[in-house]
């Protein structure tokens, strides 16, 4: 049976489904960027406010920018914009729902008007955005906007006609200010710390460079709250896509697999209405801050800390990596030695338990979360994960070791592009040529890799760092075993 609205019914005694009625929600959210992690965050949230509390003005609107979005466009148009959740316990259990709090999705490159519109509405409220954290343009070391892409400068020059999340931001935010509607919300859901206070230094920096009027509106007028976000969600795989042919009768060719742990910390800085989110358990703080550094500096960087090395001896999944002692332990050790010292109290959360838990839910067998989705765009994941950690520990005389090793075998893996045996790891990043460049020298000069300083900044010429730097990667280098390397520091 094909997952579609008319079809809901003979589910009744499968899989459960919205109990309310799609066709009278409003649009409330747009959101920028639906992948795997929005369907199984945001809009499980805002699917289970529809549910349990009829808050009916709360819908979402995807938007896809890109030729990329192209597939999902067609598959939610397809199946009426429903999909099924599947959350795995590490039990084994598994629970099945399907979501309906997506309502539309709109392909921008084939209609940006279309787009402008729905974004200045007057129902639309939030904005709200996951573009990982490569879509921000912004340069890693400076923090400076990115003024030289050329979809960029299009935008500054045809602003009713944009490309960019920036240039739709700007020209429904215009439009708004033009027609006397409040301002939308801009609220981020991607893995940066202060993702609000990034996301509104983008936003300002394209919007003065485009009207000065608008800009100073924009800076009076917009809440761009602080959020962290937290819901292990990997990839779709065909096994999930037969699973719910075989078990449920059910034809649906984009469901989202996700583990039971969900978390999301909001700061109440909204410029317009909100859902009452802090009825389904989201945490409403003054300020994010410290829950959204324990998370990055434990869960994201922990995924790194396991994906790169873990990819290059030859494990597919995080789960593969913590059944392996020496990944695990390592692991566990960055995270004591290293991560924990510098993270301070985050009030209402004891750091050990939260640690435990994490070592749990990344050793999940039922979340196959493959090294290829986590060690994706490192270029953009290690300056906001990793690196920062160092950067702090280098300053108050902390340890290094482990950060260090994981910079060290990145090179490795950026510059053999193979694993311990021999395999061809599949390598995405956007800047997977330069960082192939810059490593390829290593053996004629060690701290070559290090001379990518829109990654590394000055860390180059920190005499500590460089040190253990060499250390590490000539070990990896000249072992040419990354997991005898790493027992080396247990």
């Amino acid at each position: 049976m094909e997952l579609k609205q008319k079809n809901l019914p003979q589910l009744a005694k499968r899989i459960s489904y919205p109990n309310y009625d799609r066709e009278q929600l409003k649009t409330g959210i747009v959101h920028i960027g639906v992948g795997g992690f929005h369907r199984s965050h945001q809009a499980y949230y805002i699917h289970k406010l529809l549910e349990k509390h009829g808050n009916m003005d709360w819908a979402i609107c995807g938007v896809g920018l890109r030729e990329a979005d192209r597939n999902m466009a067609n598959v939610l148009d397809k199946q009426d914009c429903l999909y099924t959740l599947v959350t795995q316990g590490s039990d084994g259990k598994v629970e099945c729902e399907v979501i309906g709090a997506i309502t539309e999705f709109l392909l921008a490159i084939e209609s940006p008007p279309t787009v402008i519109a729905k974004l200045a509405h007057p129902d639309t409220k939030i904005v709200s955005l996951t573009i990982t954290e490569g879509g921000y343009n912004f340069n890693p070391t400076t923090g400076d906007f990115n003024f030289e892409n050329p979809d960029i400068q299009h935008d500054l020059a045809h602003p009713d006609d944009p490309k960019t999340v920036y240039g739709y931001l700007t020209a429904a935010l215009r439009k708004r200010r033009a027609d006397g509607l409040p301002p939308f919300t801009i609220l981020s859901c991607d893995n940066i710390q202060h993702n609000g206070d990034m996301i509104r230094k983008m936003v300002l920096d394209f919007a003065k460079k485009q009207n000065t009027e608008l800009a100073k509106w924009i800076e009076k007028k917009v809440g761009f709250p602080n959020s962290m976000v937290d819901r292990i969600t990997p990839g779709t795989s065909s096994e999930i896509i037969d699973y719910l042919k075989k078990e449920h009768n059910l034809e649906d060719e984009w469901p989202v697999v996700c583990e039971p742990f969900i978390q999301w910390v909001v700061e109440d800085n909204f410029s317009n209405d909100r859902p009452p989110l802090e009825k389904l358990g989201v945490q409403l703080v003054p300020d994010v801050t410290p829950y959204e550094k324990m998370k990055i500096r434990l869960l994201n960087a922990g995924h790194s800390v396991l994906g790169i090395p873990g990819a290059i001896h030859g494990h597919s999944t995080i789960d593969a990596c913590m059944q392996d002692s020496v990944f695990s332990k390592f692991m566990r050790q960055f995270m004591d030695k290293e991560a924990t010292p510098i993270l301070g109290e985050v009030e209402g959360i004891n750091i050990e338990e939260y640690k435990d838990s994490l070592e749990e839910r990344f050793a999940n067998p039922n979340i196959k979360d493959s090294l290829s989705r986590i060690c994706s765009e490192s270029s953009a994941k290690l300056p906001k994960f990793l690196i920062p950690t160092l950067r702090e520990n280098l300053e108050n005389g902390g340890s290094i070791e482990y950060v260090t090793f994981i910079l060290a075998a990145w090179c490795y893996y950026s510059d053999k592009n193979l694993d311990d045996n021999g395999a061809t790891l599949e390598i995405i990043d956007v800047q997977k040529d330069e960082l192939h460049q810059a490593a390829k020298d290593t053996q004629g000069n060690w701290k070559a890799f290090l001379n990518l300083s829109e990654i590394f900044g000055d860390l180059i010429e920190n005499e500590r760092f460089v040190k253990e730097y060499i250390f590490a990667v000539q070990a990896i280098y000249k072992g040419k075993d990354v997991r005898k390397s790493m027992e080396g520091l247990l």
